[in-house]
């Protein structure tokens, strides 16, 4: 284990049965109140986007938001939200996924990508893939290209890497931790 993944992993609190019985929750929120600990992690995501040849980053709501907008400032780039169908005045490009107990969708604003950007995506936790795909497959009928996806975290044991890779299309996919 390198020594940021150390760093990381020591800031995140398990709850346990959160937020129901049975469930151990990963709560980032110590690791958001460390200085340290989200300046590393924002500056190795940031690292990880540049390396991409990104020219935008997607956060996926909501920790999305708290994550890929440091990273796109300090990779000087632009920072686009994907939101929950209905939060965006304006006109928005939606996308409907399923989830495991029905189905949901997400949208971003139309004229926030174009041909040309290449985007790479933040979010928190890697699960099982099905917000992330949704993001993709808006990001491409904006005309751009995703040029990567990274995660704080991979819940490993709901495959959602499986999903994703097939629509990532050879783009990479980075997990900082695997839990």
């Amino acid at each position: 284990m390198t020594s940021i993944q150390e760093l990381l992993l020591s800031r995140i609190r398990d709850v346990a049965d959160y937020p129901e019985p049975g469930v151990m929750f990963k709560d980032i929120t110590p690791l958001l109140a460390d200085p340290a600990a989200f300046t590393a992690l924002t500056d190795t995501l940031a690292e990880l986007a540049t390396a991409t040849g990104a020219t935008k980053i997607v956060g996926l709501e909501a920790r999305g938001f708290i994550l890929g907008a440091p990273v796109a400032v300090r990779s000087g780039l632009g920072f686009i939200p994907v939101r929950k169908a209905g939060k965006l005045p304006g006109a928005t490009l939606r996308q409907a996924y399923d989830l495991e107990y029905g189905s949901a969708e997400i949208e971003v604003h139309a004229e926030d990508l174009s041909e040309g950007d290449r985007v790479f995506i933040v979010d928190d936790v890697l699960a099982t893939g099905g917000t992330a795909e949704a993001a993709i497959k808006l990001i491409e009928r904006a005309g751009a290209r995703v040029s990567g996806v990274a995660v704080l975290m991979e819940l490993g044991f709901l495959q959602g890497r499986a999903r994703l890779e097939p629509a990532l299309d050879g783009a990479p996919l980075e997990a900082l931790l695997q839990v």
